[in-house]
This record gives C-alpha cells, structure tokens and sequence, in this order.
C-alpha cells in the first residue's frame, strides 16, 4: 500500500488549511511543514518531501500559512509573523490529534525561519526541526542578520542549505548555528540555490531521500 493525500481543515483561528500525507503504517511521528514567502502548501518541494516522509511511516501536514489564506499571492507583509506563528502552533496541535510519536515542525525559507521563533518561544512544542534554506538575511544585504531569536531556540534542529543560497551561504549559517544552544546539524547542497534545485517543475530525484537519511540519522 502507498501513502494517501487528501485535503486537511481545521476550522480554528488561525485556521489550519493544507494537504495531509497518511503512510499505509504509521510510525506514530508527525511532520508539519509549511511553506516560503512567495509560495504556498502546494509547492513542489514540501511535496516531494511529504511523499519521502511519509514513506517511511511519518504522517505530514503542509499547511498554507494565514497570510497565503488571505492573500492567494503575494509576500507577507509587516506584522503577518505573529499570526502565521500562531497559525503554526494550531497546525501542530491539530496533527498531535492524529499521532502519538515524536513531533517535527519546518519549512522553506520563512515558513523554516517562523517555525524556529515559534520553538523559541515554546521550547517544549515539538521534539526537532527540519530547516530548508534558512533566510539569515535578506539577498546582498549580509549585515542586516535574523538571529535576534537564535540563543533562545532549545529545539534540536537539522538545516538544508544550498551553496549558492542568497539568503545565506553555509558558511555564513554554520557561524550563525553557533549561537543556538539546542544540537545542529548543517547540510549542504553543493551548487542549489534558494529553491535548493527545485525550480518550476524541476525536482531533484536524489534530494528528499538525502535529506530523509540525514534527517534520519540526526534524531535517531
């Protein structure tokens, strides 16, 4: 038996909006991620992601941030964090309804960035964090750093990050991991940029299952 997908909704405030990934036979983990801030549930490496995931057991939400509900395009604007945060928070409450297991909470880019100020300010919400090309600063602008939250965040965390990330090169986040006092692991992607090669309807075959082992091997 292969996984099924089906439509996920649950109607609180913010409301919880997105795709949920059932495996045929459940490890009892959870995964919820979320998505980057031009983008929504539905992109292709949330995707591809879920599908590995879920073939080995974990049941995975990819939820639409509340901001991508109001909006269908578009980037956050100023002042959307808190609520997409809280919106996050209702997402992992509402999968910890379905499973029993180890919970894990991430994202893309701003969903990925979202999910480590949500775990530092509750430390105890999920057990790890799958990071996927982290926004430590905005393009060509490296002195303008998002790491204010970064010595508060408690929750083991594995980062994905391409070599040619203009957001953050690995070794800019490797220095910037140095101030997270939880364990990290960093992982490089040798030439992806920010969509770590997961361009229009291009998908890397090779890279879910890496990041899976890694992802694997790290919360063993």
């Amino acid at each position: 038996m292969t996984p099924s997908v089906e439509p996920f909704v649950d109607a609180v405030d913010p409301q919880v909006r997105g795709w949920i990934h059932r495996p045929a036979v459940s490890s009892g983990e959870g995964l919820v991620l979320s998505h980057g801030a031009g983008s929504n549930s539905q992109a292709p490496l949330l995707v591809a992601l879920a599908e590995v995931f879920a073939g080995v057991g974990v049941t995975v939400l990819r939820c639409d941030l509340a901001f991508r509900q109001i909006r269908p395009y578009g980037p956050p604007r100023p002042g959307d964090g808190a609520r997409d945060r809280d919106g996050l928070k209702n997402a992992v409450a509402a999968l910890r309804r379905l499973v029993s297991g180890r919970m894990s909470l991430g994202g893309h880019s701003y969903g990925g960035r979202q999910s480590t100020m949500l775990s530092a300010d509750v430390p105890d919400l999920v057990e790890s964090l799958l990071l996927l090309s982290y926004p430590l600063h905005p393009p060509r602008k490296p002195e303008q750093l998002r790491v204010q939250h970064l010595p508060r965040l408690e929750t083991p965390a594995l980062f994905v990050q391409g070599t040619r990330d203009p957001f953050a090169s690995p070794e800019e986040l490797g220095s910037a991991l140095s101030l997270i006092p939880a364990r990290t692991r960093l992982l490089r992607i040798e030439g992806a940029g920010h969509d770590l090669g997961f361009q229009g309807k291009l998908r890397p075959d090779e890279l879910p299952a890496l990041v899976l082992g890694e992802f694997q091997k790290f919360f063993a």
